[in-house]
């Protein structure tokens, strides 16, 4: 992999169609210009163009902010172009949450002294944004904004550029997609996936199937995923996956360290569970996992009494506590009797709430 490029998300647009910052909105547990660059992180360096804005200063990021007003995403690669502290700089928008660092690597092997800027393209679209520019293109930029015209393609039809096309690499169109609605946004996060924590004989099979009708009387369709830490499982009538079949799951999976119930002689993890249960026409709206309480997932975690008595999760995972012994004013989080599935259930929507409601 080379790694000797910088990178730079564009933040700090107007957002219009969202409603509210692009960038800040959160993708599970982490906002999406922070996926952004925790995936990219391989590289270099991060530096995000804010434009006018200070809202990313609490980030940590390396950020640098326009001098020319209103001239948009050209202003924002000049200004990351002039702070970069390598030749090459990739450059995304930070309404990106499937780019990938295999994509940018992939990007990298085309670099060569014919071109100034490497693009990725497709059958409909290219993709400005997504793109490898070298820091000679400045002039060129400077030049483009004295004569206001800010369009990125003026710079392509400018300098040397080598069109990347998408469809000649393992790389789909999800990869390179923008989000710019509540729609786009509600369809790019599905399905929601939350877990179900606690010790054995905690009773978090019952509070799963509780839940499961609670999200099915709420019109979403419910998938279920459940880790067993014994390897020794089955879907035979009476088992977990069985039970929560019948409360009405679309789909299960069970899997441990060595297999998974598909009985395939194979590892797997939950995320690789996740996309075979949305691998099809009718994927899930919510996917619950049983288990994983040291997880980075959001968590209902259960705590009872006669097995342990105090929360084992840690703080920033967790949704709320079902519990019989811990009083809520000794925790930061929501606390519902194990047994409340509808106080559960409404706590988990509204920590979910944009994507619920769009």
């Amino acid at each position: 992999m080379k790694r000797n490029i910088s990178v730079g998300i564009l933040a700090g647009g107007k957002s219009s169609r969202m409603g509210t910052d692009k960038a800040l909105i959160r993708i599970g547990n982490e906002r999406m210009i922070s996926k952004i660059a925790k995936e990219l992180g391989v590289f270099s360096e991060i530096i995000v163009s804010a434009g006018q804005s200070r809202a990313y200063e609490d980030l940590g990021f390396d950020t640098v902010y326009d001098e020319n007003v209103e001239v948009g995403p050209m202003e924002g690669i000049r200004q990351v172009l002039l702070h970069a502290g390598e030749e090459y700089v990739f450059i995304c928008a930070a309404d990106m949450p499937f780019i990938s660092k295999e994509l940018v690597s992939y990007m990298t092997g085309y670099i060569s002294s014919d071109y100034d800027c490497y693009v990725i393209a497709d059958e409909e679209h290219i993709h400005p944004l997504c793109a490898i520019y070298k820091k000679s293109v400045l002039p060129v930029i400077e030049e483009l904004i004295a004569e206001k015209k800010y369009r990125l393609r003026e710079i392509f039809s400018r300098v040397a550029t080598k069109y990347i096309t998408l469809e000649q690499t393992v790389f789909d169109k999800k990869t390179v997609r923008n989000i710019n609605t509540r729609d786009e946004l509600r369809e790019a996060l599905r399905p929601l996936v939350f877990c179900v924590s606690g010790f054995s004989d905690s009773g978090k099979t019952g509070l799963v199937e509780r839940l499961i009708n609670e999200f099915k009387n709420d019109g979403q369709s419910v998938g279920v995923i459940k880790h067993d830490g014994h390897d020794d499982f089955s879907d035979i009538p009476g088992s977990d996956t069985d039970r929560f079949w019948r409360a009405g799951a679309v789909k299960t999976a069970i899997f441990s360290d060595t297999r998974y119930a598909l009985t395939c002689a194979q590892k797997t993890d939950p995320a690789s569970l996740i996309r075979m249960m949305c691998a099809s026409d009718d994927p899930p709206d919510v996917v619950i996992m049983e288990g994983m309480k040291t997880s980075s997932y959001p968590k209902v975690e259960v705590v009872r009494r006669k097995i342990c008595d105090q929360s084992v999760c840690t703080k920033e995972s967790l949704i709320c506590i079902a519990t019989d012994c811990i009083s809520p004013k000794s925790v930061d989080v929501p606390v519902f009797d194990p047994e409340d599935a509808k106080g559960i259930f409404l706590c988990i929507k509204n920590y979910f709430k944009k994507e619920f409601e769009g």
